[in-house]
């Protein structure tokens, strides 16, 4: 009954994530390599390009701001002792889910030096700024507002969010797709 019950939950929840993809959407046709995960799971086909696996170097991401102005990744990797890249979008309940993980993370070592650039899935404008808001984020976000057909998620490889990517201060990928508290724990070894 148990798995009955959480398949059914796991249906309602996709189905909705895809309404709600096919409403933000301005094309007419959605590709399948375009869909939406509702977990934090790789399609197949999916994995990252050879430069975002751990322990390669990270591949720069340029995107427009929230005011419009080139947030450029490379900007911030080496000037902070670790940068994590948070794929996500407004309208991805998951991503909303995790945020207050993100936000306790950057709070706690932000100071100690780590930085998070969003990037974000959005389509819509207002609706991108207003979840920054909502969410209490305040570090920096870029968007081309290109949905799952967005540069960052292209050169990364997202084919679900939330995801994330850890980058030390010397451009190298040391960790990916922490959630929850995991998050927490990872930067608490890594600056104690």
């Amino acid at each position: 009954m148990k798995k009955l019950l959480i398949v059914g939950f796991a249906a309602m929840l996709l189905a909705a994530c895809n309404q709600q993809k096919v409403n933000d959407s301005s094309s007419t046709a959605v590709s399948e390599q375009q869909e939406p995960e509702v977990e934090n799971v790789e399609a197949e086909g999916a994995a990252m390009p050879e430069g975002t696996e751990i322990g390669n170097k990270y591949v720069d991401i340029e995107l427009p701001g929230i005011q419009g102005n080139m947030v450029r990744l490379s900007d911030y990797v080496g000037k902070n002792k670790y940068t994590l890249v948070d794929f996500w979008a407004s309208w991805c309940g998951p991503c909303r889910a995790e945020m207050p993980h993100v936000v306790r993370a950057y709070a706690e070592y932000h100071s100690k030096g780590l930085e998070v650039i969003g990037v974000s899935l959005d389509n819509d404008h207002e609706a991108w700024v207003n979840a920054i808001e909502q969410l209490n984020m305040p570090w920096p976000q870029m968007s081309d507002l290109g949905g799952w057909d967005s540069m960052g998620a292209t050169l990364y490889k997202v084919r679900s969010i939330p995801s994330n990517v850890l980058i030390d201060q010397q451009g190298q990928i040391v960790a990916k797709d922490l959630r929850g508290n995991q998050l927490l724990q990872i930067m608490a070894e890594l600056m104690p």
